[in-house]
């Protein structure tokens, strides 16, 4: 299957990395800046592979039948929307898109072009998550009652001048909607997906040469009555924390922890059907980063679902579900009242000029 990554940036080699393990034809690259090409294809073997500035003439000359999408995230809409017109499958990286119209677009294309278009929320994938997912499947928590997603990081000033377009409204958002969304993704999938209603607040504390936030606080009611509880924030002192996933049923508990919810670290339920602490050893991992090893299963899940002509493990739908969220959280905080889902219509660029005061 021929593939090609459009984006060479900071989780590229993940990406990279789960096309080499699944064997891919890795036919080309793009970025518009030739050097992080060059830096990549040297770490990885991949001087062969041709390289691009422009991702349409990539397209045009290579015609990959599955490409993947990891640029700044203003860029994921109008990008993914090409590759579908050109017949291709997209691996979309998070979050699917900035507004809920770019979200609806990509939806519909794909849809009308008879591809898979997969949102690259990674996570859903580890070790520990899936065996929670397993459960909650099988009834075992029961009724659920409330869950908790905390993303304790930190993010410097020498992040984000990385690359200026983070932290700004039109091409990225804050803390919630770049760092935090994957477990945001998580707790939304395994508390019902149907959210009711939203009461957030958001600021920006520290990181004052932002434009968006770094600390977001959300209450989230469900549709079948339970209710989450969202922490994520940036100003972690000294650096990365933790990021936590908790699900609370009447006859059983959960708690996913570690760098990116990859460790069990609390495992109870009334039917006593397996030994905590054995799946406590079997089912945690302990990667390298927070980006976790999610990429190559979720990879190999796009191929057999290319392959099968079937939806994906994580569709453009549930790209939209987080993103949706985020922009709840946003709006919520923004007017100062809860606000009710499904969203008609809500952008980052709603909230251009939030936090502007803070510049005082």
């Amino acid at each position: 299957m021929k593939y090609a990554l459009i984006g060479c940036g900071r989780i590229s080699p993940n990406h990279i990395g789960a096309a080499k393990n699944n064997q891919l034809d890795f036919v080309a690259m793009c970025d518009i800046l030739p050097k992080a090409m060059r830096e990549k294809a040297e770490k990885f073997g991949l001087e062969n592979v041709k390289k691009y500035t422009n991702y349409k003439e990539m397209l045009n000359h290579e015609k990959p039948e599955l490409v993947a999408i990891a640029t700044e995230s203003g860029k994921h809409a109008s990008i993914a929307l090409d590759c579908i017109a050109a017949g291709c499958n997209v691996i979309i990286e998070k979050p699917i898109a900035l507004s809920i119209a770019d979200a609806d677009a990509i939806i519909k294309a794909g849809h009308e072009a008879g591809v898979v278009v997969c949102a690259n929320h990674q996570n859903r994938f580890n070790k520990s998550v899936q065996y929670i997912r397993k459960a909650l499947e099988e009834g075992r928590f029961g009724k659920l009652l409330h869950g908790a997603a905390h993303i304790r990081w930190n993010r410097g000033k020498s992040y984000y001048e990385q690359a200026p377009w983070r932290g700004t409204w039109v091409q990225d958002g804050g803390c919630l909607m770049n760092q935090c969304i994957h477990n945001i993704d998580l707790l939304r999938w395994m508390m019902g997906n149907e959210v009711e209603e939203v009461m957030a607040y958001t600021d920006q504390l520290e990181h004052l040469y932002l434009e968006a936030e770094d600390l977001g606080i959300a209450l989230v009611k469900f549709s079948n009555g339970s209710y989450g509880l969202i922490e994520g924030t940036t100003n972690v002192y000294p650096k990365n924390l933790e990021e936590t996933l908790y699900i609370f049923g009447e006859k059983g508990t959960a708690k996913a922890a570690g760098t990116s919810d990859n460790i069990i670290e609390e495992w109870n339920f009334a039917d006593g059907m397996d030994d905590p602490k054995h799946v406590k050893a079997t089912y945690s991992e302990n990667p390298p980063n927070v980006y976790g090893f999610g990429h190559t299963p979720l990879y190999a899940d796009v191929i057999d679902a290319i392959n099968n002509q079937r939806a994906p493990y994580v569709t453009a739908e549930d790209g939209k579900r987080a993103l949706e969220l985020v922009l709840a959280i946003y709006k919520s905080a923004a007017e100062g009242h809860p606000v009710k889902l499904p969203l008609e219509s809500c952008s980052t660029m709603d909230f251009k000029g939030r936090f502007d005061v803070k510049k005082g």
